[in-house]
């Protein structure tokens, strides 16, 4: 794939700092993008995703899916002929794993009480 085909790409982080900018082809999917980012994760924030399905990426105010293209997600509007397009890397653990973690926090404690009436 000749090089000026490639769409250059940088992750907003949380924090405003930034990851990449990377090349990839235009058939790379979003899927591809948010295992990079999971691999580039700087080991110093707080906040940091364990698997490439924690991580939401926006770019023009839409949430990517994943069996997306990034020549499908590439917005022509506003763009500058090669540019670095800016996506927004959002941090969010799954559904179902957070509903895993809330029923833990939900169940009923037990209290055991140790003290004897003389």
């Amino acid at each position: 794939m000749p090089e000026e085909d490639l769409v250059e790409l940088k992750f907003r982080l949380y924090d405003g700092s930034d990851i990449g900018p990377f090349r990839y082809s235009p058939a790379a999917t979003v899927a591809v993008l948010k295992e990079r980012i999971v691999a580039e994760w700087p080991k110093d924030k707080k906040i940091a995703p364990k698997a490439a399905n924690d991580v939401k990426l926006i770019n023009a105010g839409k949430i990517l899916e994943n069996n997306k293209t990034v020549g499908q997600c590439k917005t022509p509007f506003g763009e500058l002929p090669n540019g670095v397009i800016t996506m927004h890397a959002v941090v969010q653990p799954s559904l179902a794993k957070a509903k895993a973690e809330k029923k833990v926090d939900e169940a009923p404690k037990k209290s055991i009480c140790a003290c004897s009436i003389l």
